[in-house]
């Protein structure tokens, strides 16, 4: 997000992470601001203020891939570090992403309530279930977006983005292929300048489930997910080839990273910090939807 951010023209001053390899990720390709440590311990004087704050929550316990999620789940409590943090330092905007999931968590309850606590310290407050290949990510990854304006600006803006891309590309261009997104990417195997442009010698299985279906090179990628913690198993699709698996270069394309972006870490590293993050594409779009409010 914060790299899509910057891309619009945001500076950005202070970023957060527990992942040791996300936060040194963060610091060699966007800024030496970003802090390691649990969000919990760290006190909202030590944030310096801003205009915008923006958080990703963790969505594990609100994801339709966990199918024993739970309201009571205690990772789906760390939004209140967001709102503490909103309610302290009071930004004019600020921006939350989540997964589908939390829209029909306990029947739509958890949502509302997330919303309530929103508002009920002094914003305006909307969300809406966004589909990045909408906006040039080759991926269809649906993602909330949770969008508040402090309610003594006087301010409209046009929130959600219009989208750039579209299915069919009859008003727009049309969806971006996991296919056109990878073919300027030489195998693995053959002399190459990319960074992390690296995958294992797995062999592949194809019965369906996640991580083991049929790419097809001609549809935006389906989601790139990440699962367990950083010491365990990923979730790697196959190459649009379906001869071998994405290498991590490739499958942070298909979050629409940039080419010269360096992932810090193992593979298997790089690939969770992947799964984990919010297409740059998106955060770019939101930021220039803050830009024209400030313009206008």
């Amino acid at each position: 997000m914060d790299l899509g951010l910057t891309q619009a023209g945001l500076e950005v001053i202070w970023a957060n992470d527990l992942y040791k390899d996300a936060v040194e990720t963060y610091k060699k390709n966007i800024g030496n601001h970003a802090v390691l440590g649990d969000i919990c311990d760290i006190d909202s004087v030590d944030i310096p203020n801003a205009d915008v704050i923006i958080g990703g929550f963790p969505c594990q316990g609100f994801s339709v891939a966990n199918m024993s999620r739970k309201s009571t789940d205690p990772r789906n409590k760390l939004y209140l570090e967001m709102v503490r943090v909103i309610k302290d330092k009071k930004p004019k905007y600020f921006i939350a992403e989540n997964v589908k999931g939390i829209l029909s968590l306990d029947k739509g309850q958890v949502i509302h309530k997330i919303t309530n606590d929103f508002e009920s310290l002094g914003y305006r407050v909307q969300y809406k279930l966004l589909n990045c290949a909408d906006y040039g990510v080759p991926q269809t990854r649906m993602r909330v977006i949770i969008f508040g304006i402090r309610n003594d600006l006087d301010v409209t803006i046009n929130f959600p983005p219009n989208p750039t891309h579209d299915k069919v590309g009859n008003q727009l261009p049309k969806w971006i292929t996991i296919g056109e997104a990878l073919k300027h990417y030489p195998e693995p195997t053959e002399t190459n300048d990319f960074l992390n442009h690296v995958c294992s010698d797995y062999k592949l299985r194809f019965n369906g489930h996640l991580g083991h279906r049929v790419i097809d090179s001609e549809k935006p990628s389906p989601t790139i997910t990440g699962r367990g913690d950083e010491k365990g198993g990923v979730v790697v699709l196959h190459h649009p080839n379906n001869n071998r698996r994405m290498t991590v270069r490739e499958t942070a394309a298909v979050q629409s990273f940039p080419d010269d972006f360096e992932f810090i870490g193992s593979k298997t590293s790089g690939y969770r910090q992947i799964a984990n993050a919010v297409p740059p594409l998106i955060g770019k779009v939101l930021g220039e939807m803050l830009i024209e409010a400030k313009e206008a």
